[in-house]
């Protein structure tokens, strides 16, 4: 891989240039709320945790040695998404030892980033933070409702064959009451969180964003990402942050609430009949036994499936993430959805009818779905629309 020389640059200047790779998607301050009904207790951890989420880390605070953002909030602003993202490099692994993501600032040391490689033939995406609405609610889902629409989609004659993203555990373990442990390793495990669903859990979520993005070690992810200087620690020897700032991390993105909807009638029955509720699934069912008891045993108003689908051509980055092929994104929740005013994993579409166009290219499961949905009139096609801008 080639890598470029980045000038060394102060602390505060480097902050300074993390200009947003695409527009602020949010519209509205007030959605960086906490669950309804979450109990007092889980009001203040959602409370402390946020105030971590926007904090900016400093290189005494262990930022790097190479890193993206200085802080969470940066690519999940106000439990929305962006501005900030990460570009992400297909090519061969040999030619990409450092991994697919770009890494462009340095601290602690360290002088030379990973960058795009020179020679203008790499595959480069970008992926905006995506939005925290409800995630809490996606992790509580009941694996076996998973399974159930897995199973249902192989069935069907739709072309829509979502399949459970399996995952592997690459983190320590995380002891904590009734929130589930595994040794690192422990592979097959049901993934959710990441565009790609690379993650199981919420907490694993958390340490794997603190070590990718920031360059910071916990007790779950205790390794320095490799890096071309080959520097293996940073301005905080040791750990840089401690399994409570992760769970603190975990707990807020778990409490985040799903803003309320639009009502828009006679839209949800459009959405069905175009078939854009096959993935896109209104609720689904969370364990009975989640440990946030707010989020137990109801139905979870996601507008997801949490499956993996082949989405074609067009839309493909040629990046494999865990089992997730090139083609492959996890089906995106829509709750929240009209706080945002970009859409899909890069913010390609700047409105919702380029969003739904773009699910159709060569290979895409959404075809058949974009077919209908072109059939609609002009008036059905703008009522499904604001139903899907509502939710």
């Amino acid at each position: 891989m080639t890598v470029r020389l980045l000038a060394p640059l102060a602390l505060l200047l480097a902050a300074a240039c993390e200009a947003p790779p695409s527009r602020t998607a949010v519209r509205d301050v007030s959605t960086d709320v906490p669950l309804r009904g979450a109990s007092a207790a889980e009001v203040a951890r959602f409370r402390e945790g946020d105030a971590l989420f926007d904090g900016a880390f400093r290189e005494a605070d262990g930022l790097g040695p190479l890193y993206v953002r200085t802080s969470c909030g940066a690519c999940h602003q106000v439990g929305a998404r962006g501005p900030g993202g990460v570009q992400h490099v297909a090519a061969p692994a040999a030619a990409l030892p450092f991994g697919h993501a770009v890494r462009p600032y340095v601290a602690a040391g360290a002088s030379t980033p990973v960058t795009v490689p020179d020679g203008g033939t790499a595959q480069v995406s970008l992926r905006l933070g995506p939005p925290l609405f409800g995630r809490g609610y996606l992790e509580a889902v009941d694996a076996s409702d998973l399974l159930r629409l897995e199973a249902a989609q192989a069935a069907g004659t739709d072309g829509v064959t979502g399949r459970v993203a399996r995952v592997t555990f690459h983190s320590e373990p995380n002891v904590r009451a009734g929130y589930p442990t595994w040794a690192r390793g422990t592979e097959g495990l049901v993934g959710r969180f990441g565009v790609k669903a690379r993650n199981a859990t919420l907490d694993d979520f958390s340490a794997d964003a603190l070590q990718g993005d920031m360059g910071l070690t916990s007790p779950m992810r205790p390794v320095e990402l490799p890096n071309p200087d080959g520097v293996a620690d940073d301005r905080k020897p040791g750990l840089d942050v401690t399994v409570e700032q992760v769970d603190l991390l975990a707990d807020y993105v778990r409490l985040v609430e799903i803003p309320p909807r639009v009502d828009v009638p006679g839209g949800a029955a459009l959405f069905a009949s175009t078939g854009c509720a096959a993935c896109h699934v209104p609720s689904l069912k969370t364990r009975a036994d989640y440990p946030v008891a707010a989020l137990a045993g109801i139905d979870a108003p996601l507008y997801t499936d949490g499956l993996l689908h082949d989405l074609g051509t067009a839309l493909a980055d040629g990046i494999t993430d865990e089992q997730a092929t090139g083609r492959e994104w996890r089906t995106a929740p829509l709750a929240g959805l009209r706080f945002l005013d970009s859409y899909l994993h890069d913010g390609r579409a700047e409105d919702l009818a380029a969003a739904v166009e773009a699910h159709a290219s060569e290979g895409s499961e959404a075809n058949a779905s974009v077919d209908r949905y072109r059939a609609l009139s002009p008036a059905e096609r703008q009522l499904l629309l604001d139903f899907v801008e509502g939710l």
